[in-house]
């Protein structure tokens, strides 16, 4: 093979999941995913003690019994989605790239993807982080990851990285897509967003002013040299941008937060908080989406799939839509493609 027709490697990096929804898998997750010190921003010592005290000999069990109920015969959907992906967007590049799934936990490793991609020869290497929005609990651990697992390498190929895509147009257009059959079909009376929650530290941890973000009501109404790396303000951004593709109007939508835990403040509104207040309103009919997430998973299936709706249903909900991610839909394929291809 010549020098120019080396192929460029594409390393799609999620999350991951457990290898079962068996508890000693769960407890090796959550092990892994919370010993990390970008997700659980605590002096080595105390994150330690709580781990080892609190998170692993009681959530565990609680949460292989939330994984037991999206279990999938084909395992972990975060997991079969991802791979759907990485083999749809394979086919749509070409010959003259590779694509690989990396997990930040769980298989395939981020440094089994990587070996797989050196292994290919190949000339240059685009990390793509599943992150629509940046957060350094998830696109900077992805990218200390990659970092960390390229310096162990000898000979490496240039390395780019794609940011974040949040407002990206093809990105947008996915989520719309995938959501545009589902509220035709529901006609609800109200469309609720629902991204993964963060610890208010964190956004105020990535405001160089130390001075914008969550001082006001108002410091995700647009995207400025302060805010630009706020994870809250992408997601308000997100929301603005489905909305204005899909055609809503500003009050039949809305943001909220989910997936808190600890008794640290979160950023608000939470989504189990919201329900009520809808419901009080007098929405009936609820469609949410999740454009947090690129791949169902836990926190979309089993989080708001499955509580989201029970909750709904005794506040006197009649209809509950739960629209999934955009996983390896088309669209989303081809979106993914440019991104990568830019």
């Amino acid at each position: 093979m010549g020098e120019s027709s080396r192929p460029t490697g594409v390393l799609l990096v999620n999350l991951g999941s457990p290898a079962s929804p068996a508890t000693r898998d769960v407890r090796r997750y959550l092990r892994q995913f919370l010993s990390d010190p970008r997700v659980l921003d605590l002096r080595a010592p105390l994150r330690w003690l709580l781990l080892r005290s609190v998170i692993l000999p009681f959530r565990a069990p609680r949460s292989a019994a939330l994984y037991r109920k999206i279990w999938t015969p084909e395992g972990s959907p975060l997991r079969v989605h991802g791979h759907a992906l990485a083999d749809a967007l394979g086919r749509r590049l070409g010959d003259g790239y590779r694509v690989e799934l990396g997990l930040l936990c769980g298989d395939p490793s981020v440094e089994t993807a990587l070996d797989s991609l050196l292994a290919a020869d190949v000339e240059r290497l685009r990390v793509v982080p599943l992150f629509p929005q940046e957060a350094s609990s998830s696109s900077g651990s992805a990218l200390e990851r990659v970092y960390a697992a390229a310096a162990r390498r000898w000979n490496v190929p240039p390395l780019e990285v794609v940011g974040p895509f949040f407002a990206h147009p093809g990105f947008v257009a996915s989520v719309a897509e995938v959501a545009r059959p589902q509220l035709a079909s529901l006609e609800p009376d109200h469309v609720l967003f629902s991204y993964h929650g963060l610890p208010e530290r964190h956004v105020r941890r990535a405001d160089p002013s130390a001075a914008h973000c969550l001082a006001s009501a108002d410091c995700c109404a647009e995207i400025g040299a302060v805010n630009r790396h706020c994870y809250r303000a992408q997601c308000h951004a997100t929301t603005r941008a489905v909305a204005r593709t899909l055609g809503l109007a500003a009050d039949v939508y809305s943001n909220a937060f989910q997936s808190r835990f600890g008794r640290a403040r979160w950023i608000e509104p939470y989504t189990d908080a919201v329900l009520p207040q809808l419901a009080a309103r007098g929405v009936r009919r609820l469609a949410v989406l999740c454009p947090a997430f690129v791949a169902d998973c836990l926190e979309t299936l089993e989080e708001i799939g499955i509580r989201a709706r029970e909750q709904w249903a005794e506040l006197g909900g009649e209809a509950f839509e739960l629209v999934p991610c955009v996983n390896a839909h088309p669209t989303w394929v081809d979106a993914l493609a440019d991104l990568v291809a830019g």
